[in-house]
């Protein structure tokens, strides 16, 4: 079992919180962490279990009555059990009571998103990260940057190893496929079955045989601004209907919007959000993309990159004791930052994310003006770039080696 840096939280949570549930994807490894987190006085229940789903939807109460603590895996399936839990816990409001897991993010379903506030701790858990993978314990990127503090470089990962790692994803059945071809095939596969079979839990949609074509669609528009109107023209859906669509594939943990960051010193801002994937691998597999095409033509691994240091930073995000937003940033002129990371106290880190291995003064335009817009509440900007040597740039403004995420 690989180290899983949430499973501190969750144990710190059970210890002083009636409810905590950990969602996040599929196949992610919700299941084998509140296992190890769980004592044995918590029997485990999965409504991915037919009978078990059936007695929970019939008599979401009387299902819950009968329990003192336990785990209950799947819980998106039968929604209205977080309304008996609820009475439950109000009733017995011990720490620890119950254990939740969710593929699907279940508080934005307005039935339940109020029934279980201030009674519940949300630990989302993507699948893993380089850190996860590579390091034995968490790492301060995000505790320096916010420090105005520059991360060290971590350990050399450039060139070919930095390409293999990223296409590679953190999805762990995948991680055991050495092979590309086999990888994509296990990727592809899971991501299917999950729109055919979890969009159900969700929502009912008319035209549930496209989704697997939308995600397709949005694999090749990742790393740029959301035009609802030219994804749902390549499948015959109007701009309403693709809008809902999008949000599902998000709700599911496989894609992720990313706000547009505003200031009231920057008026010429653009204010559209920007798509992004949550695992690099499974955005490959859509678009094709091998350690062999890469090697042929560079470009077309920036998107994928961009997709996979985001998915980077908001696993750093989720072991973190402070509150951090993401957004991007982008003006009239054509100055962007791919990444803005705002902290509970107001501070502002820029990340500017590069796929080769030189970074210049034009590669800063957009967070120069992020600094000038944040002032004082500027951190750091750093522009990740494919090298193993940390440059200064001026002031507070830095070019950074991709595995400093994980050093």
């Amino acid at each position: 079992m690989y180290p899983r840096f949430a499973r501190q939280r969750i144990r710190a949570a059970l210890a002083d919180t009636r409810v905590v549930l950990v969602i996040g994807p599929r196949q992610s490894g919700k299941t084998t962490l509140v296992r190890a987190c769980a004592d044995d006085a918590m029997p485990f229940l999965t409504l991915d279990d037919a009978s078990t789903l059936a007695a929970a939807s019939a008599d979401p109460t009387g299902f819950v009555r009968g329990l003192e603590r336990a785990v209950i895996d799947e819980v998106q399936r039968s929604p209205e059990l977080l309304l008996a839990i609820k009475q439950s816990v109000d009733d017995d409001p011990r720490p620890g009571r119950f254990l939740l897991t969710g593929s699907a993010d279940v508080m934005t379903l307005p039935r339940v998103a109020d029934s279980l506030a201030g009674r519940m701790e949300i630990v989302r858990l993507l699948p893993l990260a380089q850190a996860e993978l590579r390091a034995e314990r968490p790492p301060t990127f995000l505790a320096r940057a916010f420090a105005g503090q520059v991360p060290p470089p971590g350990a050399l990962l450039t060139g070919d190893d930095l390409v293999q790692a990223v296409l590679a994803g953190g999805y762990p059945e995948a991680l055991q496929r050495p092979a590309w071809a086999r990888r994509r095939r296990w990727l592809l596969d899971y991501a299917e079955a999950i729109l055919q079979r979890d969009v159900h839990d969700l929502a009912q949609i008319e035209h549930v045989q496209h989704m697997p074509r939308l995600l397709r669609v949005l694999a090749h528009h990742a790393g740029q601004l959301v035009n609802y109107t030219s994804v749902g023209g390549a499948l015959g859906l109007n701009r309403v209907t693709t809008q809902k669509y999008v949000g599902l594939v998000e709700q599911l943990f496989l894609s992720r919007t990313l706000a547009p960051w505003s200031s009231n010193a920057l008026k010429r801002l653009i204010k559209t959000p920007k798509l992004h994937f949550l695992d690099a691998g499974l955005l490959a597999a859509l678009r094709d993309l091998s350690p062999d095409r890469v090697r042929a033509d560079r470009s077309a691994f920036g998107p994928v990159l961009e997709s996979f240091v985001l998915a980077e930073l908001l696993k750093l995000a989720s072991w973190a004791d402070d509150r951090h937003d993401f957004f991007h940033y982008r003006d009239k002129d054509g100055n962007e930052v791919d990444v803005v990371i705002e902290d509970g106290a107001g501070r502002v880190v820029g990340v500017e994310v590069k796929a080769s291995a030189t970074a210049t003064p034009a590669d800063f335009a957009g967070l120069r003006r992020l600094a000038d817009a944040c002032g004082d509440r500027f951190a750091l900007g750093m522009v990740l770039y494919d090298h193993d040597v940390v440059v200064p740039f001026g002031e507070r403004l830095f070019a950074v080696p991709l595995p400093a995420l994980w050093g």
